[in-house]
């Protein structure tokens, strides 16, 4: 260890004074507890491992920072009144201290956090391929999923609160890093007919379920100019989930566009989505401008490998 105290330690508070401000080191509060344990100065030197005189030149620093002498050093050493009364938050403060290097430990030896936010649409095998593409690829993670609509994705993410978020394209990313756009194939979930005059029905004039515009406004809106391309005149009804949808196909009520290759139920057409094509655009998003930045973009193509293997690019 050092022998000095003019060397950086590992804790420090700056505490102002009248004659500006001072440090407050964690060698300052393990001094004052060794030497009321030990009441001797070498052996609380020996024990803090330092020499004799730089653990006095600590003492008189730490009690020039509280402002009260904190041992009487007349008749071997001692603690003062107010040596005994600040004692036990030293004790408090070295604990502490030790408690928070721990849990760093066991924070750095489960692996990195990572947070991963997922729009709403992504669908559930390819959201469990992103989640495992991490792990599968040798990187050690803690991972946490949230599912959100684009939109928070993106302020969560610049905020800081989200590590990664797949979100829906295009999307205006504010301050954010992107990787590359993924295609997700889709399915048109139409009423099946149940007589031969509810098969004349063209389904093409029912409204389609869409999520609300606000969770993700240039998506929605390249989504509905994508329909009306063909010339068609387009209703939209709005629900919260496609779970919501689904039951508006099955009621003859809706129809529904979906990446869910497991969306289905009775008294539902299901055709893939290519007149026109309607496919489901993805892409991983990242802050640019976190320390780590480099790594999460690492880790960011790893989950756009991932969704795009599932995709079948």
């Amino acid at each position: 260890m050092s022998n000095t105290l003019s060397t950086p330690t590992r804790f420090d508070i700056r505490i102002r004074t009248r004659q500006g401000s001072a440090v407050l080191t964690e060698r300052h509060l393990e001094i004052f507890v060794a030497l009321a344990d030990e009441e001797h100065f070498g052996a609380a030197a020996q024990r803090v491992g330092i020499t004799q005189p730089p653990l006095s030149q600590g003492l008189r620093r730490l009690e020039a920072l509280v402002g009260v002498r904190l041992f009487e050093r007349s008749r071997g050493v001692t603690l003062t009144e107010e040596g005994a009364l600040l004692l036990p938050h030293a004790r408090r403060a070295l604990a502490a201290l030790t408690e928070l290097r721990e849990t760093g430990a066991r924070e750095r030896a489960d692996g990195r956090r990572l947070r991963l936010g997922l729009a709403p649409e992504v669908p559930a095998r390819l959201a469990a391929a992103v989640a495992a593409a991490p792990g599968r690829a040798g990187e050690r993670t803690r991972l946490t999923v949230s599912t959100a609509p684009t939109a928070t994705l993106l302020s969560e993410t610049a905020a800081g609160r989200l590590d990664l978020a797949v979100i829906r394209h295009p999307a205006v990313l504010p301050g954010l890093g992107s990787g590359a756009v993924v295609l997700v194939p889709t399915w048109r979930l139409t009423p099946a007919p149940t007589t031969a005059e509810a098969a004349a029905v063209d389904t093409r004039r029912l409204p389609v379920a869409v999520r609300p515009r606000e969770e993700a406004p240039a998506a929605y809106d390249l989504f509905v100019d994508t329909l009306a391309s063909r010339g068609r005149r387009v209703e939209t009804v709005v629900v919260p989930d496609e779970r919501a949808g689904l039951a508006l196909v099955a009621a003859g009520q809706a129809v529904l566009v979906t990446a869910d290759a497991g969306l289905s139920a009775e008294g539902v057409d299901r055709t893939p989505s290519t007149d026109p094509p309607l496919p489901l655009r993805l892409r991983v998003v990242w802050d640019t401008r976190r320390p780590d930045a480099e790594g999460m973009a690492s880790t960011a193509r790893l989950l756009a490998d991932a969704l795009a293997r599932q995709a079948g690019q």
